[in-house]
């Protein structure tokens, strides 16, 4: 473990310009010491390999940086890990690349618990925040940690469904912890806190920037024994995260959408390239096995998907408008055209059901199911 004399010293080096994780890391092996760097002569510092640049940045640290870093540690439920602490992630500790130091609000104990990254969409379909939420409800009350980006969309579906469930939850940012991105989930970071821990690698102060997320990304990755893509489109920054997991070795799941949906081409792109392809949650559990350490699927309580949910009481034609609208968002002349119902009956029917919470409304006036209206077609007959 490192003192907190010596703290100073990797805070001061890790504010270096140019110095990044693989950097930080090479310097270490070579010295052991970040202090012996800024007491260092030219010369040794020359024989080290250090550059011209950071020995300039050696002679004068930017001190009110780590003094910033310190002071924002001194909170309550805040520390500052580096490698060397046996608190540090072990699985973290393993990727080619890893932290220098961790920034941590929270729970410090929950580091090293056996974690799962889900990940997906920014802008989720509602069956997609809908699934997000049930899994992570799920593989919490299995024991396991969620860990995701806190991001909007699918990320704060799966820290919440964990969080229902009581759940350990933890959140990667890419910005200091400081500051809480997007502002809106300000509530939901002081749950995780309470739940887990939120975790950065970047200092106090580090604004949201572009290139921060893709290394927010491999962390999420890092942290966890396998990572699960729940809707992400081709371009999606969920895909990184997952290359990530493959580059450092650990399982990819995916759970499949329908061939129109371009919510689902990111997750379809990944099975056919070897991700693991989950329905349910023993999927991913079976799979990891061993590496779980002995934890046990639950029983699930998603939404079974073989029946409408309060089935009853939706007549007839309700259940057949359901099975018209099929599984991908559909526009009302589409339904219009499958169901032969005018516009006024069919608007007054899909307003109902938007109502009782089995349809939802996407931008551009497209219709979905929900989860709870989940409905197979042989549990009802088609229109004709």
């Amino acid at each position: 473990m490192v003192s907190e004399e010596a703290l100073r010293y990797w805070l001061a080096l890790l504010h270096a310009p140019g110095v990044g994780p693989r950097t930080f890391a090479k310097l270490l092996q070579r010295v052991g010491d970040p202090a012996l760097l800024f007491a260092a002569s030219s010369a040794q510092l020359e024989q080290w390999g250090v550059s011209a640049a950071l020995q300039s940045y050696l002679r004068a640290p930017d001190w009110s940086a780590v003094a910033r870093d310190l002071a924002w540690a001194d909170g309550q439920q805040r520390l500052i890990v580096s490698c060397r602490d046996a608190r540090y992630p072990p699985l973290l500790l393993q990727i080619h690349d890893p932290p220098p130091l961790l920034y941590v609000h929270g729970n410090p104990e929950v580091l090293t618990l056996p974690q799962l990254a889900m990940v997906g969409s920014r802008n989720p379909t509602p069956q997609g925040r809908t699934t997000a939420y049930n899994f992570a409800r799920d593989f919490a009350n299995a024991g396991l940690a969620i860990t995701s980006g806190m991001a909007l969309g699918i990320d704060s579906a799966s820290h919440h469904g964990c969080l229902a469930a009581s759940g350990v939850t933890l959140a990667v940012t890419g910005t200091g912890l400081d500051r809480v991105y997007p502002a809106s989930h300000r509530d939901l970071a002081h749950r995780i806190v309470e739940q887990g821990a939120l975790l950065s690698e970047f200092p106090i102060g580090t604004p949201p920037r572009g290139p921060n997320f893709p290394r927010r990304n491999r962390m999420i990755s890092g942290l966890s024994v396998g990572t699960l893509v729940i809707e992400a489109t081709l371009r999606s920054g969920s895909l990184i995260t997952a290359r990530c997991a493959i580059e450092q070795g650990r399982e990819v799941f995916a759970i499949p959408g329908s061939i129109c949906s371009p919510q689902a081409r990111g997750c379809h792109q990944l099975i056919r390239e070897g991700a693991k392809l989950v329905e349910q949650v023993s999927d991913v559990m079976e799979e990891l096995g061993s590496l779980l350490g002995g934890l046990a699927c639950p029983e699930a309580e998603s939404t079974p998907q073989n029946g409408v949910e309060r089935g009853s009481e939706l007549d007839q034609q309700y259940q057949q408008l359901l099975l018209v609208m099929g599984y991908d968002s559909e526009p009302l002349e589409v339904l219009m055209a499958r169901s032969g119902l005018g516009a006024n009956v069919i608007s007054s029917m899909l307003l109902r059901l938007e109502l009782d919470g089995y349809v939802a409304i996407l931008p551009g006036g497209r219709y979905c199911r929900t989860e709870q209206a989940t409905l197979h077609p042989e549990n009802g007959s088609q229109m004709q």
